[in-house]
């Protein structure tokens, strides 16, 4: 499939989900982690563990972890051994390698907090055939992320991600036309750096993920404002509406944003936490489908991208369309 499979992906906006067809009804609902490296791993293993858990949770329970993500990032490896014994308290088996995992579970949380090894780790999630979300980012790479949607066709294996700053209260009000159309919105979160992945791609995809939960996909240009202590990415989208991210690195940190709607302009308040999103997983998980387009999320990626481009560039306007289109090409190098 390969050429032809990242090819099908395309330059197109459209809303489309991935849907591979509802899983067959497990007796067992069991769920695998794959990474130890970030704080996700533990609150999302509380919350699916918890003997209160609520009915929208779905029953899945975590059951068996892998823990090793990142290699090189200090942050990120330090925190693997007491994250070990935090899940352990829960209930989970430590296993060795990805392989073992996956002979012990439905579906997989791959959580690993390096977007680099995504892919590789992804890989073999899907020749398993198990459903899988990858948290964010899903890659340190456009033409990695685009590759992973490539794969999971490939093999025929649902795959979802996002942040879960795209299900706050708000946000899926405004989605769901609360305000009519939206002709702009503003959004907000902290952007903080990690020497290797692209700028926003490591913290600032949070905010970013906010704008797109209120504008949907279809941004035409990017530029970017940079300064050691801020970001503001202007983004305009088809018929002249403007979406704008400020991603800070000073100051007091928040994630939020507003919507500027035909009836009306809503804030998004504060962040609500992780809840919501496990409830869209375990939805994800049950039907196998996505709640975010993979257009969706590629596009973020893009958008990512071409911030990166335009700050190269003094600030001078890039066009999404291009960015998408090398993004493209260079996905066609990468073996899946």
């Amino acid at each position: 499939m390969g050429k032809a499979a990242v090819a099908g992906l395309g330059l197109g906006l459209a809303s489309s989900t991935l849907s591979f067809g509802a899983p067959s009804v497990k007796r067992n609902k069991s769920v695998g982690i794959i990474g130890l490296d970030t704080s996700h791993s533990i609150a999302f293993a509380k919350a699916f563990n918890a003997s209160d858990a609520a009915s929208d949770l779905g029953g899945y329970k975590v059951v068996a972890a892998y823990p090793h993500g990142s290699k090189d990032i200090k942050t990120s490896v330090e925190r693997i051994p007491g994250y070990i014994e935090e899940v352990k308290k829960l209930g989970v088996e430590i296993v060795d390698s990805i392989a073992s995992l996956l002979d012990k579970v439905d579906v997989v949380l791959l959580e690993t907090n390096d977007g680099r090894l995504h892919l590789e780790q992804a890989l073999e999630v899907f020749k398993s055939g198990k459903t899988v979300f990858i948290d964010k980012p899903i890659a340190a790479s456009l033409p990695d992320a685009i590759a992973i949607f490539a794969a999971a066709e490939k093999y025929n294996v649902p795959v979802f991600s996002s942040s879960s700053l795209r299900f706050m209260e708000n946000a899926v009000a405004v989605r769901n036309g609360e305000i009519g159309e939206v002709f702009g919105a503003d959004a907000f979160s902290p952007a903080k750096y990690e020497v290797t992945h692209p700028d926003l791609f490591w913290y600032g995809i949070h905010g970013v993920e906010t704008l797109y939960s209120l504008m949907g996909a279809g941004c035409k240009t990017v530029q970017r404002t940079y300064t050691e202590g801020a970001d503001v990415v202007v983004g305009t989208w088809e018929g002249g509406k403007i979406g704008t991210f400020r991603g800070t690195r000073s100051g007091k940190g928040g994630y939020g944003g507003k919507a500027f709607g035909e009836t009306g302009i809503l804030d998004m308040g504060g962040y609500g936490g992780y809840r919501p999103l496990l409830v869209e997983i375990a939805k994800f998980f049950d039907t196998g489908i996505s709640p975010v387009s993979k257009e969706e999320t590629i596009e973020i990626f893009a958008f990512m991208q071409a911030a990166d481009e335009s700050k190269k560039m003094n600030g001078r306007s890039v066009s999404l369309e291009a960015v998408l289109a090398k993004g493209k090409r260079d996905a066609l190098k990468i073996k899946i």
